[in-house]
């Protein structure tokens, strides 16, 4: 999204050009966590550049695929969004789009209801594992890293 405003301002001149100006939160920002001067400035812009609209309504529609609990239907969601993409010549979403496919795997796993894990267990464990590679920075051995992660993780009797 980002570089597609880039490129907008670079392609624009004059008037047109301070529409785009310093609007990189808001593009970049989902709808609903603007305040209400954040959303008129959005409105202003995406009327005034038909590009940057179908860009941003590209990247709100996205979002959408988080919320599918099955791989199947995920796949038919990104399907029809990558169509829809086919005739807007918007060269960063078609690497977004190799991107995506790059990592479906990864992607479709995280459709499955079982494998939501909470944000906050996972940065817990990061911060853990941070300390033990603190602590055993001398050892080069990955295998005991490995094995004190996993210990951590059981319950304490």
């Amino acid at each position: 999204m980002n570089k597609i405003r880039k490129q907008e301002y670079a392609r624009l001149s004059g008037k047109n050009r301070k529409y785009i100006k310093g609007q990189k939160y808001i593009l970049l920002s989902n709808r609903e966590n603007l305040t209400s001067d954040g959303k008129t400035s959005l409105n202003k812009l995406l009327v005034a550049n038909k590009r940057l609209n179908t860009a941003y309504l590209l990247k709100e529609s996205f979002g959408q695929l988080w919320n599918y609990q099955t791989e199947g239907w995920a796949r038919k969601f990104f399907n029809n969004w990558k169509n829809s993409l086919k005739w807007q010549k918007l060269e960063p979403y078609e690497k977004f789009i190799k991107l995506i496919e790059r990592h479906w795997d990864g992607i479709a796993a995280y459709s499955k209801p079982e494998n939501k894990v909470s944000l906050r267990f996972v940065e817990g464990l990061n911060n853990k594992i941070r300390v033990f590679q603190h602590r055993a920075y001398e050892l080069k051995d990955e295998e005991y890293l490995k094995l004190k992660v996993l210990t951590c993780m059981l319950k304490k009797i």
